[in-house]
Order: C-alpha cells, then sequence, then structure tokens
C-alpha cells in the first residue's frame, strides 16, 4: 500500500474498523484529519463518535459534500457485500472522490485488527464475484498458535496471502520458502511492517530461499525448520507455458512435491495442506496433469500413513481467483489502461471465482478441520462467463464495452478447455457443516500406478546415464501421461487456429 497525504479524510462506515482507523489517523496527523464519519445507521447518524461528526445517510450526504483534490473516501466495512460495494463506489465517485481506499473485506481485520498500512486503493476485483463468507480468522486459526509453519510459493499471489492471514493466528514462526529472491524479499518486508503497524501477531518471520526440485535440500531444509504444518502453495501455474514446458511442469510440481511429502513425512510435519486446482480434474493440459498427479501423491501418503500416523495428509481444491499473477483481471486491466482490445479467448468461456483472500481463509479452515485423507472442495458458487467479466471491468474504468473498448476473441489456447469442472465423474461431493467447504469422496479406486509412472518420469527430468536418450524428450513425457491420464488429449488437438512461439518467429 502507498499511503500518500491527504488534507481532508472521509471514513465510510462508523463501526469499529472506522473508529479504530480515525483513532490511528489521529495519533498520525501527516496523513491528514478526519472531517467526518459517513454511514448509514440512523442510530449513529448526527451523533460524534471519537469527537467526529457521523453524517448520513452516504447516498445523500455525498451530493451535499465540496471535494477538495486532496480529500479522499476510506471505506471501513469489512462485512459489505458485492452489491453494496458497487453502488457504494458509484455514489464517491460521482461525488468527487478521485482517491478510494478500502480494507480488505475478509482477511487480517474480521476480528477487529484495523490499521490504516492494511487499507489499499480499491480496485475492480473488490466489486466482482460473490460476496465472501465471513470466517472468524483468529478462531480458525487456533491449532496453529505456537506452531512453526513452513508455506512454500510464500512470495507467490496465494502463498503471500496465506502469509498475512498467518499473521493473525498466534503461530511462533512462519517460514516463507521460495525460489524467488525478490519476491520472497518482499512479502518479508511486507509481513514486517504489518507487525510494527500492530497488524497480527509477532511470530518470528524467517525467509528461506530453496528450490523444491532439490529433494536433498528439501530434506535438509525440513530437518532443520522442524516445522509442525506445511502449506503447499509453491507450483509452476500458467496453463500455456507449461504446454510449451511440460518436462518442467513435471519436475517442479510433481517431483518437487515428491520430495517436500518425504521430507514432511521423515521430519514429523503434522499437518501437510496441498493446494490444487480444478484444472486437476480429468486434466487435459501438461499442468493440470501435473496437479492431478500431485493430488495423487498427497493423498497416497495418507493411506500409507493410516489413522493415527504422524503425518496428516490433506488436499485442497478450488478454481481461479481474481486478481492472481498472470491471471485474467490484471491482463484486462493493462489492455483497457492502453485503449483496447481486451482480449477474451471464446465468447463462451466460463470459468469459476473466488478471491484470493476468501480462498485463503477457507484453505487455512480446512487444514484445521480437515482429516488425514481427505480432498476437500471449496464451494465456488456459479461459474462467471468471461466475456461478462471483461465487460464489467471495462465499465469498472467508465468505458462501454464495444463501442469504445473493443473485445477480441482469440480462440482457445494451448492446454485450455471452454469450460472446467471442480469434481471427476468418480469423485462426490459431500457437506463438511463447514460454510464453503466440501469433501469429495472417490466412488472407485485410482487405475494409475503412481510409483509406477514416476519411475518412468523421473529419468525425463533428471538426467539418467542408464536412459541418456529420453532426458528432457517432451514427446516421450506427454506420451507417458497420456497412457496413464486418459483424459489428456494429444498436444496438438489444443493448438489454437493462430501460429504462436516459436512457430510465429520462425515464419
Amino acid at each position: 500500500m502507498t499511503i500518500q497525504k491527504s488534507k481532508r479524510l472521509y471514513i465510510i462506515g462508523a463501526g469499529f474498523a472506522g473508529r479504530s482507523l480515525a483513532n490511528e489517523i489521529k495519533s498520525k496527523a501527516v496523513f491528514g484529519e478526519v472531517v467526518a464519519f459517513l454511514d448509514d445507521d440512523p442510530g449513529k447518524i448526527g451523533r460524534r463518535i471519537e469527537g467526529i461528526p457521523v453524517l448520513g445517510p452516504i447516498r445523500d450526504v455525498a451530493k451535499l459534500l465540496r471535494m477538495n483534490p486532496a480529500d479522499e473516501a476510506i471505506i471501513t466495512i469489512p462485512g459489505a457485500g458485492r452489491e453494496y460495494l458497487k453502488d457504494l463506489y458509484t455514489i464517491l465517485k460521482k461525488a468527487g472522490f478521485e482517491r478510494i481506499r478500502i480494507l480488505p473485506g475478509i482477511s487480517q481485520i474480521l476480528d477487529g485488527d484495523a490499521r490504516l498500512i492494511q487499507t489499499r486503493s480499491i480496485d475492480p476485483q473488490d466489486l466482482l464475484g460473490r460476496t465472501p463468507v465471513a470466517i472468524k480468522l483468529r478462531q480458525s486459526l487456533a491449532y496453529l498458535r505456537g506452531k512453526r509453519v513452513l508455506i512454500t510459493g510464500a512470495g507467490g499471489s496465494i502463498g503471500s496471502e496465506l502469509c498475512r492471514q498467518l499473521l493473525s493466528g498466534g503461530a511462533s514462526r512462519l517460514f516463507l520458502f521460495g525460489h524467488g529472491e525478490n519476491s520472497i524479499y518482499q512479502i518479508d518486508r511486507e509481513l514486517r511492517l504489518l507487525q510494527e503497524e500492530g497488524a497480527g501477531e509477532k511470530a518470528a518471520l524467517v525467509p528461506v530461499i530453496g528450490d523444491l526440485k532439490d529433494g536433498n535440500y528439501v530434506d535438509y531444509i525440513l530437518g532443520n525448520l522442524r516445522a509442525d504444518a506445511v502449506f503447499h502453495a509453491a507450483a509452476y501455474k500458467h496453463v500455456p507455458m507449461m504446454e510449451e514446458n511440460p518436462v518442467a511442469a513435471v519436475e517442479n510440481n510433481v517431483l518437487g512435491t515428491e520430495n517436500l511429502i518425504n521430507a514432511a513425512r521423515k521430519h514429523g510435519v503434522k499437518r501437510f495442506v496441498h493446494i490444487t486446482t480444478d484444472k486437476a480434474v480429468e486434466p487435459v493440459s501438461v499442468y493440470g496433469a501435473s496437479k492431478y498427479l500431485c493430488e495423487r501423491l498427497v493423498l497416497d501418503a495418507a493411506a500409507k500413513a493410516g489413522y493415527g500416523g504422524d503425518t496428516d495428509f490433506m488436499v485442497v481444491r478450488f478454481g481461479n481467483v481474481l486478481g492472481s499473477r498472470g491471471s485474467i483481471v490484471p491482463l484486462f486491466q493493462r489492455q483497457i489502461e492502453k485503449g483496447g482490445p481486451v482480449t477474451v479467448t471464446h465468447p463462451d468461456m466460463r470459468r469459476w471465482f473466488m478471491t484470493i483472500p476468501e480462498a485463503c481463509s477457507l484453505v487455512l479452515k480446512a487444514g484445521g478441520v480437515g482429516e488425514n485423507g481427505g480432498l476437500y472442495l471449496l464451494d465456488m458458487g456459479e461459474p462467471v462467463r468471461i466475456r461478462d467479466l471483461a465487460e464489467q471491468l471495462i465499465r469498472f474504468y467508465g468505458f462501454e464495452p464495444e463501442t469504445e473498448i473493443r473485445i477480441e476473441y482469440t480462440g482457445l489456447r494451448p492446454g485450455e478447455r471452454l469450460n472446467e469442472r471442480l469434481w471427476a465423474g468418480d469423485e462426490e461431493p459431500c457437506e463438511t457443516g463447514y460454510s464453503r467447504i466440501l469433501r469429495l469422496n472417490r466412488k472407485s479406486p485410482l487405475a494409475v500406478d503412481i510409483p509406477a509412472l514416476l519411475d518412468e518420469l523421473r529419468p525425463v527430468c533428471r538426467f539418467d546415464p542408464k536412459r541418456p536418450g529420453i532426458y528432457r524428450d517432451s514427446e516421450f513425457l506427454r506420451a507417458l501421461l497420456r497412457e496413464a491420464i486418459p483424459s489428456m488429449r494429444p498436444a496438438e488437438t489444443s493448438l489454437p487456429k493462430v501460429r504462436r512461439g516459436a512457430e510465429a518467429v520462425m515464419a
């Protein structure tokens, strides 16, 4: 978050979070003066809270305000639904507010922790999708109090949000594991700043740079860190990119996960939570196949551990998240900012979407209530048509779709399918008793011999002098995957009708 100096601040919402923020701003006058609370509650309108007048209703009073260039609105209503936020955003923009900030609605502040450093500029993803479920974070993270927690892929979109929320859990140490130096540096600094400003608890933060593909290192690091719980979010995730680099996908995602499982089991990790994707359901892409194999590896490890084993292994699956790196929302934003066109692969393509904070809150909840061998699915609601999402984003920026910003259809990319599925034909979703967390039960035994398949895949990914001819042989790897996973289709059938990548360069 970037805080700029302001003269006059209006806090939208005179509840606990708004009052907490007003008191902090008073103690840091450099950020400006809170002129008023704006609220719709008749019991608060006309009163003074913390010496600040409460004006309302918001829709009516906003029309009477006379904005200065430095005036700013900060929305502090954690429980606000998406439709209300859209309405509120429109009201504030019409009132003349150029700067509108918001407190995140579901992660750190649900238990009353509201800090200025947590505010950020309102973003389209705040207004898209359904209203996130409210989870009492400290309560759901009680199982991690005093524990040592390792997050793989800690610098990524999902991993970094897990880290932010884990600050509220009372863990004794958070190990931020990743192979990207800059991303781990950034999340480490962000978490330390949050702690300095009183957000969350004082867990010791330990950045760890490493590569899951290095089995010896993974074994060494887990042996020394003595982690109680592992949240495994690290993976190569870009579907078309992994179609062009299939060996890297399997080496990193599958063999890296195998290394982590082996080390976790050996060194007494009590709880292992693997984060997976709907693209693992009857996969058609290399990325999807790699995540499917990861799911099977984790569930096989759970079966070997059995009831009462040292480590509880579980899997949490969900669909797309709004705003992740490389996802369509940031891409659409950049395309709109340059005047379009906004590129959509197909007019009827649909995806399930969830905000990153909601997904992470549910993952952390599932990690506490889940059982060894559990395959859990986050309830994603209804799928969203990508074309509709593009139109909403265009309107968010004040343009009209097609007349001002054009939408261009480009065709399916390698490894993509028109619609995803959340569970396979031999999986049955069942209620768990916890909101938006389902358990998937398998109706029939798995046909794939995972250990035998991995024995075939290893010499493709790691040089074996006994089989040098197949090292990095992507076509051989694809053939192995297609033979083991019937839903996989030949790579050439997934190619679009336009030339891309090396083919385009050579033309």
